[in-house]
């Protein structure tokens, strides 16, 4: 099999499947994640200097902070920009909107700027240099708070980064701060108590339209233009979920492929890292900069090689590769304008080079997909908390109830969940990669319980009662089909201008909005 193809095509299915099963297995016993203080660096990959001659921007940007991660780049190697001043431009905003938004929970204003600095003295190297990103507030970072929203980690500083961090910060990233999420990564950002903070930046005014999922705050973050990128996580939808609220490009790569080491957990079989980004160049820089093995974390060990996501990133109008888009019965058939912007998007896609292909899966694969057995994560979210559980449930705020459901779910009920699971993904390769390469999906659960990769992007807007809202739609691929998810992005990206546009500035820079509170039978109801 040529080996210039995507990655997908020569990945072993039926060992993945085992991986997985033995991936359940794993949580059951408890498999720990060594917690060392030197971080696992990362092999970065020699770059294509091409890849910073095209795409530059065609005008001037009212600020450096609108500039995508990309175009960025491009400047800061042709020494039009200098790391100081794109970092300052993302700063200002933050000091002028996030009273509005309130993306962010920590600013590491003093430590950024030092950094940029830094950069600025030496010649670009690696993918990320001088580029601001926002960190999501999971994720381990050497002496800045990491409190997971919650009461339980209120005072914890770490002394070593996350490895995705670490290597984002190797490929010359600039951490700006910590952002927003729901309290241990389970709802919207709230605080623990149910106080709404984070917004949608298309709709600052109206606290009640969600931000998305537990990655909220890098969401907005990225869409306010108040960083040029960010990383969230995702067990149930939070990154795609916030990305496709946002209009922004959310890419939820396949199990294994980035380290979770220094990641406050929720489900070790479903918890995956991933990018929230401007469009599907940027995302795939970010991918490429934190993909690969760690010592420390045994889900990635034993995978396919690392490939050039950058190149399927580049594909230009037409799909790198011939491609099988396969369909959903009923997807096209949504009504008004969320169905003519299904039907554009396949049409688009059509005349890209994709072929369209209908899937037609049985009812046991659409009972198995509907969620049945989501539940089965909760006796995984609750077990690393249950020293907490005994001593002080109220530490849990309004989240409570999930954690307490985890611990409730019966021995055998716990089994047949593992199974379906295990089922689900069986019938998944069998019945729906036999025939497609990427499909559409209606939801993001089904990939979630299975390891595989998702990606979302913007195709349209549609006008609501609070404003313009961008609409967005999700694909997923087989096993290390990231290449893939990637291609389609670019092309649909290249061949318009969706995820270019960007919401309006909040009407005033301070003041922060009279924020909303949810009850704990609310919050249930939005828990991943």
């Amino acid at each position: 099999m040529p080996t210039d193809g995507p990655q997908d095509t020569r990945v072993d299915r039926r060992a993945f499947l085992a991986r997985m099963g033995a991936l359940g297995a794993a949580a059951a016993l408890g498999v720990p994640l060594p917690a060392s203080a030197a971080p696992a660096r990362s092999r970065p990959r020699p770059i294509d200097p091409a890849f910073w001659t095209t795409g530059l921007p065609t005008g001037t940007p009212v600020s450096p902070a609108d500039l995508t991660v990309h175009e960025a780049g491009a400047l800061l190697r042709s020494g039009e920009l200098d790391p100081v001043e794109l970092v300052d431009a993302c700063l200002q905003r933050i000091e002028a909107w996030d009273a509005r938004y309130l993306a962010f929970n920590h600013v590491n204003t003093d430590e950024a700027r030092r950094r940029a600095a830094e950069l600025g003295r030496v010649e670009p190297e690696g993918l990320l240099h001088g580029i601001p990103l926002a960190i999501k507030d999971n994720f381990y970072t050497r002496g800045m708070p990491t409190t997971a929203n919650s009461w339980i980690f209120s005072d914890f500083v770490p002394d070593f980064d996350a490895t995705a961090v670490a290597r984002l910060q190797d490929a010359g990233g600039v951490v700006l701060g910590k952002t927003q999420m729901g309290p241990l990564a389970t709802t919207r950002a709230l605080t623990p108590d149910g106080q709404v903070t984070t917004v949608n930046a298309w709709t600052p005014d109206f606290p009640s339209v969600s931000p998305g999922g537990s990655s909220s705050g890098s969401a907005t973050a990225v869409a306010a233009r108040m960083a040029l990128s960010s990383i969230g996580t995702q067990t149930g939808g939070s990154i795609t979920v916030p990305a496709m609220a946002q209009g922004l490009t959310g890419l939820k790569p396949t199990m294994g492929r980035v380290s979770l080491r220094g990641v406050i957990p929720l489900t070790y079989s479903r918890d995956h890292v991933g990018p929230l980004a401007r469009d599907a160049a940027d995302a795939a820089i970010l991918l490429q900069a934190m993909a690969g093995p760690d010592a420390a974390d045994p889900r990635t060990q034993g995978l396919p090689g690392v490939p050039d996501y950058l190149a399927a990133a580049r594909a230009g109008e037409t799909l790198r590769w011939p491609t099988r888009l396969g369909v959903l019965p009923g997807w096209t058939d949504a009504e008004g304008v969320r169905g003519e912007q299904r039907r554009a998007f396949l049409s688009e896609m059509e005349a890209a080079g994709a072929e369209l292909v209908e899937i037609d899966p049985s009812e046991r694969w659409e009972e198995l997909s509907s969620g049945l057995f989501n539940a089965v994560r909760l006796p995984e979210r609750s077990e690393p908390f249950l020293e907490h559980l005994r001593n002080d449930v109220r530490l849990f705020g309004v989240t409570l109830n999930s954690w307490m459901q985890g611990l409730f779910l019966s021995g055998d009920e716990l089994l047949k969940g593992q199974r379906a699971r295990y089922a689900l993904l069986s019938l998944t390769l069998e019945e729906i990669f036999e025939g497609c390469d990427v499909v559409v999906q209606n939801g993001h659960v089904p990939f979630d319980m299975i390891g595989l990769p998702l990606i979302t992007f913007p195709v349209g807007f549609r006008e609501s009662e609070e404003g313009r809202r961008p609409e967005g739609i999700l694909l997923g691929a087989p096993p290390f089909g990231e290449e893939r998810l990637l291609s389609v992005a670019a092309a649909w990206q290249a061949r318009t201008g969706h995820h270019r546009q960007q919401p309006l500035p909040p009407a005033s820079g301070t003041g922060a909005l009279e924020r909303g509170r949810l009850d704990a039978e609310q919050v249930a109801e939005r828990t991943e």
